[in-house]
């Protein structure tokens, strides 16, 4: 297990693309005197200056930054191990904090809103044996008790992010002689998305969907509709995502989503599932013995507490909802069960439909950067036969999540796992279409479906990374 800070813990890191080579930003040095002197290593692991009279000056530390890591192309990981400072729980416990004395002084406080991830919710219900419903209502009560003003469910937002997904691939189908237009990579895991811009860029860019996730919908959902709804500035709102992975930290930092006239993020502060439980035991709080609140709505008012989730699978079902929404639109057919081919490994696995003895459609979802690797390389030389893949850097996608808690013995990672599974799929499911909110915000909020505000808050771009050359990385 690597430890980078309180906040951030990375373990069971077996999937490397390639060994980590050398991080291309400098280590800050900083001589105090003119005289200069050797530098050296002290017991603490830090570095120490000697001035010619034997003196020593312990120097500063070099500090990368989230916007570093996101134009660096030295290392590429399933979750970025980075120093992360801006994105943790002692970063909301600051808010709170600084809200705390904006009262006491008279002022304005922030309004602080968290979206919980139905996966996160599955993660922590496991680890105190709760349900998804019992562990939701028991979060909402604990946060706000700290001092949050609304909780939503992220599966509000995963209805647009799918609607988007599949209206997107349809088009794409429609013009898939056009280069880069098919196959359709999902985009929602930004590990993936991260590591596409690192080292495929122009290759395979034009593939992925450029729909943004259920996260960043939700940023733009908080800031953009929420604020003006509650007729606040979006500054004067502290968005918190509480997510399954660490990759979501550096999604939430990437510069798309930042308003420069208003100098704020959509999301402004990701924490993990195991940092809500560090949280938890921080507090000497024990979930299951808090009393329950409901979900707010983020269209305002407070809605029944009941969760909602999307089949196909714990990471967001983007396959499933995808391929029947472009039978039916196509076809006039109605697909009622999915059998897949488990392919390589069980998280490589592909399924096709056929109209009137004729294939016509060939999805797959591919987690794991293994299974990964090879859908890249069969793009690269034109042999992939597939025309949507679900894409995800974790193996068993995002229910195991590198920020997921962690098993505690005798219980081994796969029997929890297995809990968090069950509980996640025990959630009640609905189509995104079927929640009368939807449609209403397509109209009220964004001005109908093929609006421009609706692909500028839906929507994004990604980037190609340039790669820099050092003479360190060279392996002879």
């Amino acid at each position: 297990m690597a430890s980078f800070s309180g906040a951030l813990k990375l373990v069971d890191l077996d999937d490397f693309i390639t060994p980590s080579q050398e991080c291309i930003k400098p280590v800050k040095i900083e001589k105090t005197s003119d005289k200069g002197g050797a530098i050296k290593i002290a017991s603490d692991g830090s570095y120490v200056q000697l001035d010619e009279a034997g003196t020593e000056t312990k120097l500063q530390k070099a500090k990368i930054s989230l916007a570093d890591c996101l134009a660096c192309s030295g290392c590429v990981t399933s979750a970025e191990s980075v120093l992360i400072t801006q994105q943790s729980q002692e970063e909301l416990y600051r808010v709170l904090q600084e809200n705390e004395t904006l009262v006491k002084e008279g002022k304005e406080k922030k309004l602080i809103v968290v979206s919980l991830s139905p996966q996160s919710v599955a993660s922590l219900a496991a680890a105190c044996k709760l349900t998804a419903d019992e562990a939701t209502g028991k979060l909402v009560k604990f946060l706000k008790q700290l001092g949050v003003n609304y909780v939503f469910d992220v599966t509000f937002s995963r209805d647009f992010s799918l609607i988007e997904s599949a209206r997107e691939f349809l088009r794409r189908y429609r013009k898939s002689k056009e280069v880069g237009s098919i196959p359709m990579l999902a985009s929602a895991c930004p590990g993936w998305v991260c590591y596409a811009e690192k080292t495929h860029g122009s290759y395979i860019l034009p593939h992925i969907s450029s729909t943004k996730s259920p996260q960043q919908i939700m940023g733009s959902l908080v800031k953009d509709y929420l604020s003006s709804l509650l007729g606040k500035s979006p500054e004067q709102i502290y968005h918190v995502t509480i997510m399954p992975c660490f990759d979501k930290k550096l999604e939430a930092s990437r510069n798309d989503f930042y308003n420069d006239m208003y100098r704020t993020r959509d999301v402004d502060c990701v924490i993990t599932s195991g940092e809500v439980d560090i949280m938890l035991q921080d507090k000497g709080v024990q979930l299951p013995q808090l009393e329950s609140q409901p979900l707010d709505e983020p269209v305002g008012g407070v809605c029944d507490g009941q969760l909602w989730s999307h089949v196909g699978g714990g990471s967001g079902g983007y396959l499933e909802y995808i391929l029947r929404y472009v039978v039916f639109e196509l076809f006039q057919h109605e697909i009622k069960e999915i059998s897949y081919k488990i392919m390589r490994n069980k998280d490589f696995r592909e399924c096709s439909v056929e109209i009137d003895g004729q294939p016509v459609l060939k999805f797959a979802a591919a987690y794991g950067f293994r299974n990964i690797q090879n859908i890249v390389q069969k793009i690269k030389r034109g042999k992939c036969p597939y025309h949507f893949i679900e894409v995800m850097a974790c193996p068993s996608g995002c229910l195991n999540g590198g920020g997921q808690v962690r098993p505690t013995e005798p219980e081994t990672s796969k029997e929890l796992l297995d809990r968090v599974e069950a509980i996640y799929t025990a959630v009640k499911t609905r189509k995104p279409e079927e929640n009368p909110l939807v449609e209403r915000l397509y109209q009220d909020w964004l001005g109908g479906r093929d609006s421009e505000k609706a692909i500028k808050l839906l929507h994004t771009q990604y980037h190609e990374v340039e790669k820099f050359v050092s003479a360190l990385n060279i392996k002879w």
